[in-house]
């Protein structure tokens, strides 16, 4: 059993505990319910930079990356450092986040906010909403193409954002869907979990100019994100080379700082 199978496996055994302890009703009360969603598409299209900055403790792949600092310290950082977005990581089992972390976030920083986690279930849907989310990452490798459009269906209900993660070609048609507003695109392989941004550039020209591309992992230079805006990438999600570093919102602002210049 590869890694993402033992993720999506204890991944429906947590959502039976939720299903267990709270309904829809008391996720659509809850005051973050009925926060006004923020576009990370119209983020992007108006940004010079385009860096949707991660959160991210550790992962199966690193251990643990960095899990000194709070979620607050983080959060504050990235936003003095004006990102485009954030990204939130939300598993804890594998990642070290917590639904907590998204919450947290949402109150420091009033931009876009992804939710990145496993959603296989429409519960976890709502559930995001009720976090805060204004974007929910749908990942096609652990989704069938039906999947992913009644999970987008009900994300465009909620006016949530869809950002669907590809990792080849192979994965595009399953991504293509109207309810989808987003394509990010993981330099990362899920075997040999070994990056390399020429997927980004592979793909770029298969994707309709209809969605947003983001291009994600991988990234340790301003260089090679001016090099991706080339092949139509707006975005650009940014985890690992800002949370290895000791102040990653400082880390966040000097990348910028170069790619605006």
């Amino acid at each position: 059993m590869n890694i993402l199978n033992k993720i999506i496996s204890h991944k429906k055994n947590e959502i039976k505990i939720l299903k267990s302890n709270c309904t829809i009703n008391d996720l659509q009360s809850t005051r973050l319910f009925k926060k006004r969603v923020v576009s990370l598409k119209n983020n992007l299209k108006s940004s010079r930079s385009g860096i949707i900055a991660e959160h991210k403790r550790k992962s199966p792949s690193k251990n643990i990356i960095n899990d000194n600092l709070s979620i607050e310290y983080v959060i504050d950082g990235y936003k003095n450092a004006k990102v485009s977005g954030i990204s939130v990581l939300t598993d804890s089992h594998f990642f070290g986040g917590s639904k907590q972390d998204l919450k947290i976030s949402k109150e420091i920083f009033s931009g876009p906010v992804l939710r990145k986690d496993f959603i296989i279930d429409e519960f976890q849907v709502i559930e995001s909403k009720s976090l805060g989310a204004d974007v929910i990452l749908l990942i096609a490798s652990a989704l069938t193409k039906k999947e992913i459009k009644n999970l987008s269906k009900l994300a465009k209900k909620l006016n949530l954002e869809v950002l669907v993660e590809i990792h080849c070609e192979k994965e595009l048609d399953k991504a293509l869907c109207q309810y989808v507003d987003l394509i990010g695109v993981n330099n990362r392989d899920l075997k040999t979990f070994k990056t390399d941004i020429n997927i980004s550039k592979n793909i770029s020209k298969k994707i309709p100019d209809d969605f947003t591309k983001i291009s994600e992992s991988g990234f340790d230079s301003y260089e090679s994100i001016n090099d991706l805006r080339l092949y139509g990438f707006e975005g650009f999600l940014i985890g690992e080379y800002f949370m290895k570093s000791s102040d990653p919102g400082i880390a966040a602002k000097n990348l910028i700082k170069k790619i605006e210049q």
